[in-house]
């Protein structure tokens, strides 16, 4: 054998072993083992899968090598490329190459692998089944993906450079009342089907198929991948491709699938079959063929971050890979956060948005709470009352015109925080310490802990010794008894938890939806996509409890959820109302009123900047305990620039590392260590590399290393 050793990466996800080791080649497995191979190797006297990095002749092992015990699967499911990002990321984020890869690559199923490709191996292309002749498809998804982007003065030149196989990056702005999915279905759509700015129908029909058309000599077969937040937009998404590609043609990759179709449908994206993959956040490692296109929606919603090790934001992977790859990217949405406004001043993206006339056409009228406002929401409040007159009157005026209305609340359950009725001092559990919440309405309700379920009993205040609880919280399910009261006889559809709804009827009715969870307005068949159906008037209840969170973005969650919600309504020439239960003179307000979200994303930058916290410089959270987190630096030599702050109490509603429970919470410790960005890279490989020489000690305590957490406190 030429080259008989390969060298392979255990995934067993410990740091200290991050490494490749050598295996010698058996005869009967010459041909199968291959870069980006599963295999199963005895790695210290047990069987482990492993992938293999590459093949070599010679090894620095000075003894004998073990032999790779069989071959797991013959598909190279870790290509050069995707190696080259897992390595990429694993710096960045002082993660564990293992653990990115156990997010990247699906379990292996061998029904699947028997099952075979779709369609019986078809190409992308025949998987189409309507009898509409694709020329006609790839004129009409770039002229509906140019109508998209009529108002934005430069989007038109983006999608011309897209289909150029250009590797433009930009964030788009889309416009209030317009849906992000449909911009982004439309623009992948005329994507796959290679369709150019230079190449109009007529010329499409006289070069041939789709995918056998050719420009300066490079086949445009490419692909788009889509990620998404969650399975609402991926079926949102869907529904829009279908217009211009078959069911067939679509390949979606999120957690509701089983784990062989999830397997099966990653072979199909891996040999080529697939090209348009729609997905949740580890579906941006899919290894779509010649990407050519990767779109973000959502970009800073926090369904996007792996909640496991090492923590990877789906936007920031999917903005590396597409630098690396050389494709085209773009994030589409209503908002923009702060991340991608630093990417814009530095470069990286170009910035569409719509004229400033557009948008005010699209905008609802948006009031907030004036003196006078603040004034009469005082004196209800004493009444009992959370719906000021400026709000009843706002869906009095949509539900008499037949429209649905928005109500939006930032918390769901009836009454999650609770405060002693006397002293306003917070409610809390008397075994664990835990916040008390009331479950339901009605008299027998009793106060439980939110942490171990416990019932309050007979409450007694630790402060004053009171035995009455107050709301200090109103949750959705009580906001949705007090509108059943004030607006009797009108539907009440509530949408969060566990009943998100995902469409509504065009009619008189009340939604109360968490952040999140608001729903679309039902559409006719024959209704324009692109002129979707609206909500007759918004209202945001409670902004003070978005406001008041003890967190860096708190700020820029507020402006965010508020501007999604604002954009579901009409505009104000079609009497769309929408109400801020705020005072107008609050800067998140000021913002939302304003609407100029590239504005708004511009002063968070510089507030970020002036605090010094990301993105404006890079961060590690080290969690652990004080022993834990001075382990950890003993055994790392952290750059000169490094800052360290701390260790202080690990903030509120941050989940404890793995080690602690809740018996042994108050020993939970958080340290920052900051440094510029033209280090972050050393501080990561110094991280990864101090919790590899930590590993080693018997000792170790609980400990987690996150680089620029989306909570720092």
């Amino acid at each position: 054998m030429a080259e008989p050793i390969a060298r392979v990466l255990p995934l067993l996800g410990v740091a200290h072993l991050d490494r490749l080791f050598d295996y010698s080649i058996p005869a009967a497995m010459e041909q199968q083992v291959r870069p980006g191979v599963r295999v199963r190797i005895r790695f210290a006297g047990r069987l482990v899968d492993a992938l293999v990095r590459e093949r070599r002749r010679t090894s620095e092992h000075p003894g004998a090598l073990k032999p790779i015990e069989r071959v797991i699967s013959p598909d190279v499911v870790c290509s050069s490329q995707m190696w080259d990002l897992v390595d990429n990321l694993a710096i960045r984020s002082a993660g564990v190459r293992s653990d990115i890869l156990r997010t990247a690559l699906p379990p292996r199923h061998a029904s699947a692998e028997k099952s075979g490709l779709f369609g019986g191996g078809k190409s992308w292309v025949d998987l189409y089944g309507s009898l509409v002749p694709v020329e006609e498809l790839a004129g009409s998804s770039f002229s509906d993906a140019n109508s998209a982007l009529t108002n934005h003065p430069s989007g038109q030149e983006f999608v011309s450079s897209v289909l150029r196989g250009e590797p433009s990056a930009a964030s788009i702005l889309t416009l209030p009342g317009q849906d992000s999915a449909y911009l982004a279905a439309a623009l992948a759509a005329a994507t796959v089907w290679n369709t150019s700015a230079e190449i109009g129908a007529t010329q499409v029909a006289e070069q041939g198929s789709a995918a056998d058309r050719e420009v300066n000599g490079e086949a445009l077969n490419g692909g788009v991948l889509i990620v998404v937040p969650n399975q609402k937009d991926v079926d949102r998404v869907s529904q829009y491709l279908r217009r211009w590609v078959s069911a067939a043609q679509i390949t979606e990759m999120t957690a509701a699938e089983g784990p062989s179709a999830r397997y099966r449908r990653f072979l199909s994206i891996l040999h080529g079959q697939a090209r348009l993959v729609v997905g949740t956040r580890s579906a941006v490692f899919s290894p779509v063929q010649n990407l050519r296109l990767v779109l973000v929606l959502g970009e800073s919603d926090d369904n996007l971050v792996d909640p496991r090790a090492p923590y990877l934001h789906a936007r920031d992977v999917a903005q590396l890979r597409a630098q690396r790859e050389g494709a085209a990217f773009a994030t589409i949405g209503v908002h923009r956060c702060a991340e991608v406004q630093q990417w814009i001043q530095t470069g990286q993206l170009q910035s569409i948005v719509a004229d400033r006339a557009a948008v005010k056409e699209h905008l609802p009228i948006i009031r907030a709470l004036g003196e006078t406002d603040l004034q009469r929401e005082r004196e209800a409040y004493a009444r009992g009352s959370r719906l000021p007159a400026l709000a009843f009157s706002a869906i009095r005026q949509a539900l008499d015109a037949g429209h649905p209305v928005l109500v939006q609340v930032p918390r769901r359950g009836y009454a999650p925080a609770l405060s002693c009725a006397k002293c306003r001092s917070g409610a809390r559990c008397r075994h664990c310490n835990g916040p008390l919440e009331l479950p339901a309405s009605g008299e027998t309700s009793v106060p439980r802990c939110r942490w171990c379920g416990a019932s309050a009993g007979v409450f007694t205040c630790n402060t004053c010794g009171n035995h009455t609880v107050r709301m200090s919280v109103v949750g959705q399910d009580r906001t949705v008894e007090e509108l059943g009261r004030a607006f009797p006889g009108v539907p009440i559809v509530p949408s969060g938890g566990e009943q998100v709804q995902r469409f509504v009827e065009d009619r008189a009715s009340i939604i109360v939806a968490t952040p999140g969870a608001e729903p679309r307005v039902t559409s006719r068949p024959d209704d324009d996509p692109s002129q979707p159906r609206l909500f007759g008037a918004a209202v945001m209840l409670d902004p003070w409890i978005v406001l008041g969170k003890e967190d860096l973005r708190a700020a820029e969650n507020a402006v965010k959820q508020w501007m999604q919600a604002i954009s579901l309504v009409k505009s104000h020439s079609q009497g769309g109302l929408a109400v801020l239960t705020a005072d107008a003179s609050l800067p998140a307000v000021q913002k939302v009123i304003r609407w100029d979200p590239e504005r708004a994303a511009q002063a968070e930058l510089s507030l970020r900047e002036e605090a010094r916290f990301p993105p404006a410089v890079t961060v590690a959270a080290v969690d652990g305990t004080t022993a834990s987190i001075e382990q950890l630096l003993q055994a790392c030599e952290l750059p000169e620039s490094a800052e360290k702050l701390g260790p202080v109490e690990l903030p509120p509603g941050v989940r404890l590392p793995v080690g602690l429970d809740r018996a042994t919470a108050d020993e939970a410790r958080r340290m920052i260590i900051r440094v510029p960005h033209e280090d972050s890279l050393l501080l990561g490989e110094t991280l990864k590399t101090a919790q590899a020489v930590r590993a080693t000690q018997k000792n170790a305590g609980p400990l987690r290393v996150i680089l620029n957490p989306v909570r720092i406190g």
